[in-house]
C-alpha cells in the first residue's frame, strides 16, 4: 500500500550517531561514538529511593499533572538557577522530555517555511535535524576558540534578518569549546541592536573542570528577554528520568506549553516527583563534583593519548568540561571512511561531517571520553593510534 506521508517527512533524518550505535553494538568494539554518562556513576540507591518516595508519599505522582510541570520542581530550578546568576519566576519554567523536546517545542511555535537560524559550524547535530524538520533555513557563522566570530554574525543579521541564533556555548557537543565572555557580551549586544532571539542550550553546563575558569551563562546576563535557556538532568542525574527545563520570556513559554498539551500532555509526572525528592534528600552537587573529577581523569588519559599519535598536523581542542574530544586530522583523512578501518579494529568514533551546517571538514571526528574507564581508554586508543598511523603511513607511501 503507498502511505500518504506529510510533506514534512522528507525532512526528517536518522541521526548518525545513532545509526553508528547500532553498528558497534554488534560487536566487540569499544566505542568514543555515544554522548554517554558512566552508568558506573549513576546515583543509584538515591534515585530508588527517591522514586520509592514519589510513589508512596504522594498519590499526585501517578496522576495526570500540570503541562507546565511539577510546581515544586520549577520552584527548585528557579533556586538552582538565581545561584548561576539567572532570576526567573517558576512561572517562566516549562518542564519538558528532555531537553530535546525543548528544542522541538520552540521551533514549533516559533518558526515557519524558509524562517532563518545562524549557528556556529559545526554545531549540536540533533538540533539541526528537529530545525530541518520544521522547514527552516540553518546558516552557518564562522566562529574561532572564542566563539562566532561577531564580524561575520553581525552581517548575517543585517543580511538574511534571522528569526533565532541558536548557540551551545559552554562545552559543546560536539567541539567541546567555551566561549569568552567578550564574545557573549557582543552577542547579547547584537541581539539587542536587531531584535532577535538567542536560545542558548546548556546541557554540559554543569560539567566543568575548572570552577574558577566557567564564565557565565548567556542568560544570566539577558535583562531585555532576549534568552531562552535550556538544560537537562541527564549529564548530571541519569538520562531515563527524560528531565529538561526550558526557561525564558514569559510569552514564548506560554505559547510552548500550549503546543506540549497538543503533544504530550506533560513530562512523565512520577520521574518529577521522584526529581523533586531527589534534590531535598541527595547532595547533588557532591555528585556532580564526583562526576566533574571522574571525567576530567579521563580527559586526560585520553588526551596524553591523542598526543603519542605520530600523524602530523593532528590536533584536538582540550576539553575544559563536558563530554568530547575534537579531533582535526591532515586533510587527505576522510574520517567516515577512516571509520571503517577503525571499527575493524575494534573502536568507533564518530565522524566530524553530520555535525556541520555546509561544508564539512571530512577530516574532523569526535569521541567521547566520559562512557570509558581509563583502561578501555587506553585499550581503545591503542587501537585508534594504531589505525590512525596505519592510514598516515600509507599516504605517505602513495605520495611517494
Amino acid at each position: 500500500m503507498k502511505y500518504g506521508f506529510s510533506r514534512r517527512v522528507k525532512y526528517l533524518k536518522s541521526s548518525a550517531v545513532r545509526d553508528i550505535l547500532k553498528v558497534i553494538n554488534q560487536g566487540d568494539i569499544i566505542s568514543f561514538a555515544g554522548g554517554l554518562p558512566d552508568e558506573g556513576l549513576f546515583p543509584v540507591e538515591a534515585v530508588d529511593q527517591a522514586f520509592h518516595k514519589a510513589v508512596t508519599s504522594n498519590a499526585k505522582a501517578l496522576q495526570y499533572g500540570e503541562t507546565e510541570g511539577v510546581k515544586e520542581l520549577r520552584e527548585a530550578l528557579v533556586e538552582r538557577m538565581a545561584k548561576k546568576g539567572m532570576k526567573r519566576d517558576a512561572e517562566d519554567v516549562l518542564i519538558t522530555s528532555g531537553s530535546q523536546q525543548a528544542i522541538d517545542l520552540f521551533s514549533r511555535v516559533m518558526f515557519n517555511k524558509g524562517d532563518i537560524i545562524l549557528t556556529e559550524n559545526p554545531t549540536y547535530l540533533a538540533a539541526l535535524q528537529v530545525f530541518e524538520s520544521y522547514e527552516t533555513k540553518v546558516v552557518a557563522v564562522d566562529s574561532d576558540d572564542d566563539g562566532m566570530v561577531l564580524a561575520d554574525l553581525e552581517k548575517k543579521i543585517n543580511r538574511l534578518k534571522p528569526k533565532c541564533i541558536y548557540v551551545v556555548p559552554t562545552y559543546s557537543n560536539p567541539t567541546g569549546k567555551v566561549w569568552s565572555l567578550e564574545r557573549r557580551k557582543k552577542l547579547l549586544e547584537l541581539a539587542d541592536k536587531y531584535h532577535v532571539v538567542i536560545f542558548e542550550d546548556d546541557p554540559y553546563g554543569e560539567l566543568q573542570f575548572d570552577k574558577e575558569d566557567a564564565p557565565p551563562s548567556i542568560a544570566s546576563m539577558d535583562d531585555n528577554g532576549l534568552v531562552l535557556y535550556t538544560s537537562t538532568f541527564s549529564k548530571t542525574v541519569v538520562p531515563a528520568m527524560r528531565i529538561g527545563w526550558i526557561v525564558g520570556p514569559h510569552q514564548i513559554i506560554r505559547i510552548m506549553a500550549q503546543a506540549k498539551q497538543a503533544t504530550d500532555l506533560h513530562t512523565n509526572s512520577i520521574s518529577q516527583h521522584a526529581l523533586v525528592h531527589l534534590l531535598n534528600d541527595f547532595d547533588l552537587d557532591g555528585h556532580i563534583e564526583k562526576i566533574r573529577k571522574t571525567y576530567y581523569e579521563r580527559m586526560l588519559v585520553m588526551k596524553d593519548l591523542l598526543a603519542t599519535a605520530k600523524v602530523e598536523g593532528l590536533e584536538y581542542i582540550v576539553p575544559k568540561g563536558g563530554m568530547f574530544f575534537w579531533v582535526t586530522l591532515p586533510e587527505h583523512f576522510n574520517t567516515t571512511k577512516l571509520l571503517k578501518k577503525a571499527v575493524k579494529n575494534g573502536v568507533a568514533f564518530v565522524p566530524g561531517s553530520p555535525f556541520y551546517v555546509s561544508k564539512p571538514d571530512k577530516n574532523t571526528l569526535r569521541m567521547n571520553f566520559t562512557n570509558s574507564t581509563p583502561e578501555l581508554i587506553k585499550e581503545g586508543m591503542g587501537r585508534l593510534i594504531q589505525v590512525l598511523e596505519e592510514t598516515e603511513e600509507e599516504q605517505l607511501i602513495s605520495s611517494k
